[in-house]
């Protein structure tokens, strides 16, 4: 095996597989198929899978609206139907996707036949009644329990925590019911426990993916490469092809950690990245840190954007509908966690993933990922003393991002962060 045929080959054939993905839900919606509109946080497309529906992240087809350049055209056509500047970019880039009957730069989107969500972000619920009101489909919302005290965990075996699974299994198998009246299939056992078969190999996968990036030098860029990862971890969860991507991909990591290559920045500050990234100017935003040798090697991103996935979390196949509603539950809290709570979270990385700074990125989309971040990165600071950037910007306006304010921070940031470092190794210091 040589560097050209396994360095790169991650974010090639992720890229590949995703336009595919993408190929696949223009079909159904020409043939005019079944199909489930999902969330990251909780998609369960383990069992959706069972009842041969196509599975599309609303999210993700308005994040690619932005990535490409058009998202503004989207936001202000369901602005002018009345829905207002300050609610989520997604919803509304996602409310005129559905007026140009599926239309998007990628294909069509096909009509939903069912919605299912979670209560792991409150937008959720408000976006699922847009499409009960457009498309007179059921919505399905799965509760699922949080913790009841900060930094408190109860774990698999606890009264409380087998309490919240078996209220998780009860609306799994409600969600099951529902899916059977809908598509006319019967539910089959066997085939959901292929489907989490192949989960498995995913969410053990990205949990290594993700430990490989404390390698010196980073192995990939957690804000660029990591959100390839996610298209497919997402969209092709459960099936043998994200499985095998990903068991590639672990194959590449290994390769470029054993062999010290790193990504294509010469890398001189690690950084952890926390929020969602500026989609509008998603390859310049990258560049304000990599031109100062600057590397994203963690994100929060990765954890609550992959539902969880980053746990490891592998299925018990001897009892599944149990054991998917134990995962279930284990991942919509930790990406919950990660979104509310991630000060804990990213203090523990510091260390292992030898972070020189730390980004905190609020947006003006989503409340949900942006508020508290200030006193999280006030908290951060008097635990760790670690050097910190706040910017605001958003993941899909373009008309409240700024490059050249967000030049200017980022800038001072690392020259101040260059001051520090060598103000350190003057006194002797790591």
């Amino acid at each position: 095996m040589t560097d050209e045929s396994i360095v790169g080959r991650g974010t090639r054939e992720g890229s590949r597989l995703f336009r595919g993905w993408f190929d696949e839900l223009t079909a159904a919606a020409d043939r005019g198929d079944r199909a489930a509109y999902v969330f990251v946080m909780g998609s369960l497309n383990e069992v959706l899978r069972c009842f041969d529906m196509h599975v599309t992240f609303p999210e993700i087809n308005s994040l690619q609206l932005a990535v490409r350049r058009v998202a503004h055209e989207y936001l202000c056509e369901a602005e002018d139907q009345g829905y207002s500047p300050d609610i989520c970019g997604y919803v509304k880039a996602d409310v005129a996707t559905q007026l140009r009957c599926g239309k998007h730069p990628m294909g069509r989107i096909p009509k939903p036949s069912i919605a299912v969500l979670t209560n792991a972000c409150n937008t959720y619920v408000k976006w699922a009644e847009i499409w009960e009101r457009m498309h007179g489909i059921p919505v399905f919302t799965i509760d699922v329990p949080g913790h009841r005290q900060l930094g408190v965990h109860t774990k698999p075996g606890q009264g409380q925590f087998e309490s919240d699974r078996r209220y998780v299994e009860t609306q799994i198998r409600e969600l099951i019911t529902l899916c059977e009246q809908i598509s006319g299939k019967k539910f089959d056992i066997d085939r959901l426990r292929e489907n989490m078969a192949h989960a498995n190999t995913m969410s053990r996968c990205w949990k290594r993916i993700l430990e490989l990036n404390s390698n010196t030098p980073s192995v990939f860029n957690a804000l660029t490469d990591g959100t390839i990862y996610l298209g497919v971890a997402n969209g092709l969860r459960g099936t043998p092809e994200g499985a095998q991507y990903f068991e590639q991909l672990v194959e590449e990591m290994e390769y470029k950690a054993a062999n010290n290559i790193g990504t294509t920045v010469d890398e001189q500050h690690r950084l952890s990245f926390v929020g969602v990234p500026c989609y509008p100017i998603f390859r310049r935003f990258n560049e304000l840190f990599t031109d100062w040798g600057g590397t994203f090697v963690s994100s929060t991103y990765l954890w609550f954007a992959s539902g969880g996935t980053n746990c490891g979390y592998e299925y018990d196949l001897t009892d599944p509908i149990a054991s998917l509603s134990e995962g279930f539950l284990l991942s919509v809290r930790d990406a919950m966690d990660s979104m509310f709570d991630q000060t804990s979270m990213v203090r523990d990385s510091i260390e292992r993933f030898d972070i020189d700074g730390v980004v905190y990125h609020p947006i003006k989309s989503c409340r949900t990922v942006s508020t508290g971040l200030a006193d999280s990165r006030r908290s951060l600071m008097e635990q760790t003393g670690v050097s910190s950037l706040f910017i605001e910007s958003d993941m899909m306006d373009r008309r409240v991002v700024s490059e050249a304010q967000l030049k200017n921070r980022v800038d001072a940031f690392f020259e101040g962060l260059i001051s520090r470092k060598q103000q350190h190794a003057a006194a002797g210091g790591h």
